[in-house]
């Protein structure tokens, strides 16, 4: 099995359109049985897919828009009332894969507004139909309009639970990287309990190696990070250069993005993906993609 996450940038990076068709094809060529993306946006401006809520019988054109919806692989997120507009990257990603011969289940939601004019959150596909699909805030803020506002999507496919996380930082007072894991660890233990697999995937913006902050608060926590699981493995660096976020900390060739799991697993291989290595650069993060032995 393999699994992806990638920070996409979305609509926000440089040569959005070719960056998308370069994933898309990165994607059918590798198959991914899930992947989990972060920042996954739609412009506040853009139409919605749906004339109404969808499934309600209030209006017609939102019971064909979910119809077409539906069709397109996607799975609505139990508690998330904002429409999936006609730029969002998940809907057209999905709509390319599709075209490709390459369908998936799908989900979104959406945690926060981004640079004033997006609505941005989060997404996973699956090639297995998605059985739940559950989002909820790891952050004390639920304000759309601050940025700081967090979420945990999350879905159940096959035996087990796989989720797509933005942390916040670690030495963040107002929105403590701690506390934002604290959260996702309760929500996570409410949905899979203490017998399934699960899997969490994402940009947990806390660098590994550095002592006393997130990456070993989430170790503690009994999570394994599959990075060190690999038999085989790469630098393992997601980003290369100082991006938004992280300018003036003096941060570089970072190690940020994580794929942890949950008993320990069987992992062939950990490499990073879209880096202009293996594969293009489609973000200002590079992917991470395991391969397990199951």
């Amino acid at each position: 099995m393999k699994l992806l996450t990638l920070n996409t940038h979305s609509l926000a990076e440089p040569g959005y359109e070719e960056k998308l068709l370069l994933f898309a094809e990165m994607i059918q060529k590798e198959q991914p049985e899930v992947f989990a993306l972060q920042e996954v946006n739609q412009r506040i401006s853009s139409e919605p897919v749906e004339a109404g809520e969808g499934d309600d019988g209030q209006e017609e054109g939102g019971k064909e828009a979910g119809a077409i919806l539906r069709k397109a692989g996607y799975v609505p997120c139990e508690g998330d009332g904002r429409p999936i507009r006609k730029d969002n990257h998940a809907w057209r990603l999905a709509g390319r894969l599709r075209e490709m011969g390459c369908p998936y289940f799908w989900t979104w939601a959406a945690a926060k507004l981004g640079y004033d004019i997006y609505e941005e959150g989060l997404a996973l596909f699956s090639k297995e139909p998605i059985c739940q699909a559950r989002q909820c805030f790891i952050s004390e803020s639920r304000e759309f309009s601050n940025w700081k506002s967090r979420k945990l999507l999350g879905i159940k496919a096959g035996n087990a639970w796989y989720f797509s996380v933005h942390m916040g930082w670690w030495e963040d007072e107002e929105e403590p990287f701690s506390r934002h894991w604290d959260r996702a660890v309760k929500a996570i233990g409410e949905l899979a309990g203490s017998g399934e697999a699960a899997w969490v995937m994402g940009d947990f913006n806390s660098p590994a190696g550095k002592a006393g902050e997130g990456y070993e608060y989430v170790k503690a926590s009994g999570w394994q990070d599959t990075y060190d699981l690999a038999r085989k493995r790469d630098s393992g660096i997601t980003v290369a250069k100082a991006i938004d976020g992280w300018r003036g900390r003096g941060e570089e060739g970072m190690r940020i993005d994580y794929i942890w799991c949950r008993p320990g697993k069987e992992i062939l291989c950990s490499a990073a993906v879209c880096n202009g290595e293996n594969y293009p650069v489609v973000s200002d993060h590079y992917g991470v993609m395991v391969t397990t032995g199951q």
